[in-house]
């Protein structure tokens, strides 16, 4: 006897062969596990905040360290996810809609449609608002980052005189006016000339060197000022020259080490990040799956 084809639609076919003309999808339980989960997150991070508030301490040696807070930050990142996307998917399968005569394969499939679609929409109106503060802390980073590895030449200038906190306000024209003013023997120059001095060694690690007009004018003065003869004052200033280059190179090195670690730093907090956000895609599509089979049994 021949194979007799139903065609879907006919009174003998299966009704799940027949295409529904309702969506497959419960947006109202999707949108309401969404609401959820945002809730839920805000507030398991608002406590998270409070609880590395009460671990840090100002005082040195107490309280949690750096890293510490950092694995405790990233291990309630995780739980967050875990709470807030677990519960907002099993909400969501338990307020989807009831599917009459559709296989159990494809509710499973749309019960973890359904999760998914509440991580999703989380995520996107998440980072849709939260879009332009992430962008300014990404800039505001770089930021930090490039004045960091340039700040070595500048903080030596403020180790060697008070003339760095005068730049970072503009062209600094003391310098200038010292010149202009400087006496022709530097014996008859009144005043501590201190800050004149300094303000020069400042602008030669700035050049890379001290000019010959600058560097003729501090040995008369060094030799005037401390009375010793001019080898001796050549000697005193080459070796200044010598500790504040040594200076400069180190505090520069120490900048850049400082913004490599930011770097690091910030690139890791991001992959753990990026992990959390998988997790929390998964665990809220299993948990609707577990919520579609609670709402499935009666």
């Amino acid at each position: 006897m021949p194979d007799t084809q139903i065609a879907p639609g006919s009174e003998h076919a299966p009704r799940w062969t027949m295409e529904s003309s309702r969506s497959a999808v419960s947006w109202g339980a999707v949108i309401a596990g969404a609401v959820i989960s945002a809730a839920l997150t805000g507030a398991l991070f608002i406590g998270g905040t409070g609880l590395g508030f009460l671990a840090v301490s100002p005082w040195s040696g107490d309280g949690a360290s750096g890293s510490a807070l950092a694995i405790g930050t990233i291990v309630w990142m995780f739980a967050t996810h875990v709470i807030a996307y677990g519960i907002a998917g099993y909400v969501t399968g338990r307020l989807r809609t009831n599917w009459i005569d559709v296989p159990n394969d494809e509710i499973y499939f749309r019960d973890t449609a359904h999760g998914f679609l509440v991580w999703a929409v989380s995520a996107v109106v998440a980072l849709f608002m939260l879009g332009s503060t992430a962008a300014s802390i990404a800039s505001g980073t770089a930021k930090a980052g490039a004045s960091l590895a340039g700040a070595g030449l500048g903080a030596a200038s403020a180790v060697v005189a008070d003339a760095g906190s005068d730049q970072a306000q503009g062209l600094n024209l003391d310098y200038f006016t010292d010149v202009l003013l400087r006496p022709a023997d530097p014996a008859a120059r009144s005043g501590d000339p201190d800050k004149e001095v300094g303000r020069i060694l400042a602008r030669s690690l700035q050049e890379g060197d001290v000019s010959p007009q600058d560097s003729d004018y501090l040995l008369r003065l060094v030799a005037d000022r401390a009375g010793v003869p001019p080898e001796q004052a050549q000697e005193r200033l080459d070796a200044v020259q010598q500790q504040a280059r040594q200076a400069a190179q180190k505090l520069e090195q120490q900048a850049r080490e400082a913004a490599d670690a930011a770097r690091k730093a910030a690139a890791a907090f991001a992959l753990w990040g990026f992990a959390s956000l998988l997790l929390g895609a998964f665990v809220a599509s299993l948990a609707a799956t577990i919520g579609g089979r609670a709402r499935t049994r009666w």
